[in-house]
């Protein structure tokens, strides 16, 4: 991944708080193909109450709710089309503050990456018995037509996140 202008204090005080709220998204989106509301808020309200101390207010913390609306307003239209379910819609507007828009770029790429990534690992372990008996019954096994994007995009935002703190 490239250079991003997330800082590694940032990432640092954002991950531990973020991470276990992404991973119950991509568990519970496994499970049952929904990502609860109360998930999407919460991770709003991490960004409100621990980004106010991580960046300066104006204009970087204020204009990153711009950020959630935006993308509130594009997840909506696209899930009005029946392009992506309505949880989907919220878990990216709920994490759009924490991506700095110069790096709005690298994260849809490791968005794309992730995506190829978790289809790839959840038709795998879909295909192997061994593994579909662990939780025979998530719903996503069964799924012809939807995948449960809550998996690839907690990944991304958990990837993004833990950039600064990789990179060094």
């Amino acid at each position: 991944m490239v250079e991003t202008s997330l800082t590694a204090t940032q990432a640092a005080w954002f991950l531990p708080f973020v991470a276990p709220v992404c991973l119950y998204v991509a568990w519970n989106d496994l499970r049952a193909m929904k990502i609860p509301t109360w998930s999407t808020d919460l991770l709003a309200l991490i960004f409100v109450v621990v980004g106010i101390f991580l960046m300066p207010f104006w204009p970087d913390y204020v204009m990153r709710f711009a950020h959630f609306g935006v993308v509130l307003v594009i997840g909506m239209a696209l899930n009005a089309i029946g392009a992506m379910g309505a949880g989907d819609s919220k878990f990216i507007a709920s994490a759009a503050p924490f991506v700095a828009l110069q790096d709005a770029w690298a994260v849809l790429f490791l968005l794309a990456t992730s995506f190829i990534a978790a289809f790839a690992v959840h038709r795998l372990c879909r295909a192997i018995p061994a593994i579909r008996n662990l939780v025979p019954d998530w719903q996503s096994w069964t799924e012809k037509r939807r995948f449960p994007m809550g998996f690839p995009l907690g990944v991304t935002l958990i990837l993004y996140l833990a950039h600064p703190l990789i990179q060094g």
